[in-house]
């Protein structure tokens, strides 16, 4: 059974992956759902689950199948991907070459191999408690209430501002690893430009 804290931690990195999703449409290309498209690569961040006290999420890019021969390219493509990605500040729980299969009509099938990404993070990690303080401190300084929002989920500023900092921080770590992976994504295209 998973905590109060769980639910309400994933409840709010769900706003902020949401808000990050938004974020890339508008950056990017929007396409339909959670993804959205750049230099010819889909791409798209899951919602968070919660495993045992982590949150969980994923991020995923279409490897250019149509810039690549064969199945052979499309594993060396794969494995380009993964060394760059596995260079990062945090590495992924789980790198991935899955095949993805839409079916959308019910009537086509279409088959896209896709690099899968998988970062867990324990619940703790998306709060500073030092900050938290800060951050309470200085709105009661300034009698200017931060903009928090009003959950029923808890009575206290403390707790608003925890939960919207699980939303700021999985935002900024879902931010900082789709642009990690879209940089990976354009250095492999440009080497096989040349």
């Amino acid at each position: 059974m998973s905590s109060l804290k769980g639910l309400l931690f994933t409840q709010h990195a769900t706003e902020g992956l949401n808000l990050l999703v938004t974020e890339m449409q508008k950056k990017y290309k929007p396409k339909k759902g959670r993804r959205f498209n750049d230099n010819n690569i889909t791409y798209e961040i899951s919602r968070p689950t919660l495993i045992n006290n982590t949150i969980e999420f994923e991020i995923s890019s279409k490897i250019p199948e149509d810039e690549l021969e064969g199945t052979d390219s499309m594993k060396k493509y794969f494995e380009e991907i993964k060394k760059r990605v596995s260079k990062g500040k945090v590495k992924p729980t789980s790198i991935k070459m899955e095949n993805i299969i839409w079916d959308s009509r019910k009537d086509t099938e279409k088959q896209r191999e896709y690099v899968k990404l998988v970062y867990q993070y324990p619940l703790d990690k998306f709060f500073n408690n030092k900050e938290i303080i800060n951050r309470h401190e200085e709105a009661m300084k300034n009698d200017s209430s931060e903009d928090l929002q009003n959950t029923s989920s808890t009575f206290t500023n403390q707790g608003k501002l925890v939960l919207k900092m699980v939303s700021e921080s999985i935002q900024a770590m879902g931010r900082e690893h789709i642009d990690h992976l879209v940089n990976a994504n354009k250095e492999v295209q440009a080497a096989l430009a040349n």
